[in-house]
């Protein structure tokens, strides 16, 4: 959430930011429950100072219904405090994250904009009619979404044979360079508490329609390990040094796409089940711009090293959700389908997540602050959908990128005998 100082200061900038994200807000309301309950606050601290005087005086009749009085009047304001408070609490948790400055402003998806294009600047150029990416892996047989659904269900499917050995390829790739890097590799839990959920933004991003609750436990799947890497350190607080922290998380994920209705239901591009390498990086105020380049950077050059081309998309107000004050997507070119595709995503979250997950550091004068957050994909699974519709062969193989053929041990993958 928000700094209650912050939007004290700059009222129309947060509902600006807000309405620009396409989220009504009642500033106003907000304001003036604020100035009730500290109103409160200070006339119940004053009463109990009161009451402290009382109780150190000569003990006479007269004192003893002052006091009686005194006792009554302070249950009374705290009673009305808590419904005050419950009532700010509410309104608070309403405001999203606002945009940065520099974040276009759009109504949504449709007004995003394209920021560059990657290494490899033209898209392939084939003599045939490149195809899909579950037509290759069915003809493959690494993909299997009819048995899949048979067992689970439409938008599963069982990863077979060599397109596990690709996924394996791209995760040990990912990791030795992450590691290389500086990031700790962390495998998290996939169930989260309600709370940490609903800290970390997801529920007010998603719905009860898209996340997976689980009632009998009161837990939440996790549709990205960086709603468990962010809880991880909740009530926390960092020495100054220690900052940042960087983290590369290895999860199976879970949503429901449930507003992807009729959408790409075949093979694995909208599934309800996938596996994510995701990075996560707690830092300082005035580093977070900068680690937000840092992730993106990184995500480039992940890219960059398969082979593959991409633009990046710098997301609108619109677009962004509630936790994110700025976010870049990116979109790889999928030559079957004849369209970029989204395989990459990193959020700049300011403070947003850090205030409710009560996530500070300690600078070297002492002061308490609280840190950013910020999140980047470094792979999910659609990566593969990039490398089998670019690498496709006519004769239906598929050439394996060079930076993982050392993982992977073949250099390109053919139907098995």
């Amino acid at each position: 959430m928000l700094d209650i100082k912050f939007i004290r200061e700059n009222p129309e900038k947060v509902k600006q930011g807000a309405n620009n994200k396409g989220i009504e807000v009642d500033i106003e309301k907000l304001l003036e429950i604020d100035k009730k309950r500290r109103e409160l606050m200070a006339s119940t601290e004053q009463l109990k100072a009161e009451q402290n005087k009382l109780s150190k005086g000569q003990i006479t009749e007269e004192l003893k219904t002052k006091a009686r009085e005194l006792k009554e009047k302070i249950q009374a304001d705290e009673a009305q405090l808590k419904r005050i408070e419950q009532e700010f609490d509410t309104l608070m948790h309403k405001i999203p994250n606002i945009p940065l400055d520099d974040v276009p402003v759009g109504k949504d998806d449709s007004e995003n904009k394209v920021k560059e294009f990657g290494k490899i600047k033209e898209k392939p150029q084939f003599d045939f009619k490149p195809k899909e990416h579950w037509e290759i892996g069915e003809a493959l047989d690494i993909l299997d979404t009819e048995r899949a659904g048979k067992v689970a269900g439409s938008r599963f499917y069982y990863l077979k044979r060599q397109g596990v050995l690709l996924e394996l390829a791209l995760i040990n790739f990912a990791f030795e360079k992450l590691t290389e890097k500086g990031f700790i590799p962390i495998i998290p839990p996939v169930m989260i508490k309600p709370e940490m959920a609903w800290a970390m933004g997801y529920l007010e991003q998603t719905d009860d329609e898209e996340a997976y609750h689980l009632e009998k436990d009161n837990l939440y799947l996790t549709a990205t390990s960086e709603q468990a890497l962010g809880a991880m350190h909740a009530g926390e607080t960092f020495e100054e040094k220690s900052l940042p922290l960087r983290y590369v998380g290895f999860s199976t994920c879970f949503r429901r796409e449930a507003g992807s209705f009729g959408k790409d239901t075949k093979g694995m591009l909208r599934v309800h089940q996938f596996d994510k390498i995701e990075m996560f990086i707690f830092c300082k105020p005035e580093d977070s711009l900068k680690e937000h380049e840092l992730l993106l950077s990184i995500e480039k050059e992940l890219m960059d090293d398969l082979g593959l081309h991409y633009q990046v998309i710098d997301i609108c107000t619109g677009d962004l959700g509630t936790p994110a004050a700025k976010k870049y997507d990116i979109e790889t070119w999928m030559p079957g389908q004849d369209r970029y595709r989204e395989t990459h995503s990193t959020s700049n979250c300011t403070d947003f997540q850090a205030r409710r997950l009560n996530v500070r550091y300690k600078d070297r004068q002492g002061k308490f602050n609280f840190v950013h957050t910020l999140n980047g994909t470094a792979f999910s699974t659609r990566p593969i959908i990039g490398i089998l519709e670019n690498y496709q062969q006519q004769d239906g193989s598929v050439k394996v990128p060079k930076v993982l053929q050392k993982y992977f041990g073949l250099k390109e993958i053919k139907k098995s005998i």
